[in-house]
């Protein structure tokens, strides 16, 4: 084991996916790279997405290249159908197939319901929503046309949908967002039925409270972060590498028969904290 998170946590280092293709959208930052990462340390080749910061995502692809597999940065944004296809298409070329596909590539666009643009809207639902069912597509092509290897997995591919508490906690200010990872979870499961009988398995994995930029002001002071645990039972705030580790052993065959789920990664926030004393 390797440690890695800010406290000592650790992620998964044994070769859970080793000789496996995956590619995690947004990947140059946050849980993105963590997961990128992270899939490395397990033995998968990686495709590291980014639509901007392209030195933070060829600094990520050393960093997995250290690890003793291959990668690649692939400049792309989720919501183009002509991007999301030729990013598949290239790495079914350079890498021969595709085995894991981590729709991870998310944004808010923050705004009261009384002042949010349909532009904020469409953006969000675009990325968040249409991204993932456009790279699920793709994905699912190469599944279908490859099928089941045996020596490679038991499964013939795993998409896993990065979702959030948010799908279904509501979040007042944040209705694009919150509708987008409501959609990402009947996404989910309706791809999970349709492809489970071909042997892919297609899951998501929802983050609570996680240190990353997009949500630093949550959790970056004293009283931020004392505010923000009054939400979470377990009492601290998630690192990437929390998720990351979630993601590795989803996409393993050590849950093979884990189908149609979503993975909540989150302290115990989608518990209800505010009930603990009775309501």
């Amino acid at each position: 084991m390797e440690a890695s998170g800010s406290d000592g946590r650790q992620s998964i280092t044994f070769p859970l996916l080793r000789g496996q293709k995956a590619l995690v959208t947004g990947a140059n930052s946050g849980i993105g790279k963590a997961t990128a990462i992270g899939l490395g340390q397990v033995g998968a080749d990686v495709v590291v997405n980014y639509v901007a910061g392209k030195d933070a995502a060829e600094e990520v692809v050393r960093e997995i290249e250290d690890l003793g597999v291959h990668a690649y940065a692939h400049e792309a944004d989720v919501s183009k159908e002509d991007q999301v296809v030729d990013m598949v298409a290239r790495m079914v070329e350079e890498f021969g197939t595709i085995d894991v596909m981590v729709a991870n590539a998310g944004l808010q666009r923050d705004a009261p319901i009384s002042d949010m643009t349909l532009d904020q809207w469409h953006k969000v639902l675009d990325v968040n929503l249409s991204g993932q069912f456009l790279c699920a597509r793709e994905a699912a092509k190469e599944f279908l046309r490859r099928g089941v290897v045996p020596e490679v997995s038991r499964s013939a591919g795993k998409i896993i949908c990065m979702s959030s508490v948010h799908q279904i906690i509501p979040w007042s200010g944040h209705v694009n967002y919150a509708a987008s990872k409501g959609g990402v979870e009947m996404l989910m499961a309706t791809l999970a039925q349709e492809l489970g009988p071909h042997r892919i398995r297609v899951n998501a994995v929802a983050p609570g409270a996680i240190r990353t930029p997009i949500n630093r002001s949550a959790w970056d002071t004293p009283e931020a972060e004392a505010a923000l645990l009054r939400l979470i039972p377990y009492q601290r705030v998630g690192d990437p590498v929390d998720i990351a580790n979630a993601v590795a052993v989803l996409a393993s065959d050590l849950l093979d028969y884990v189908v149609g789920t979503t993975v909540y990664v989150d302290g115990g926030m989608t518990l209800f904290p505010g009930f603990a004393t009775g309501g």
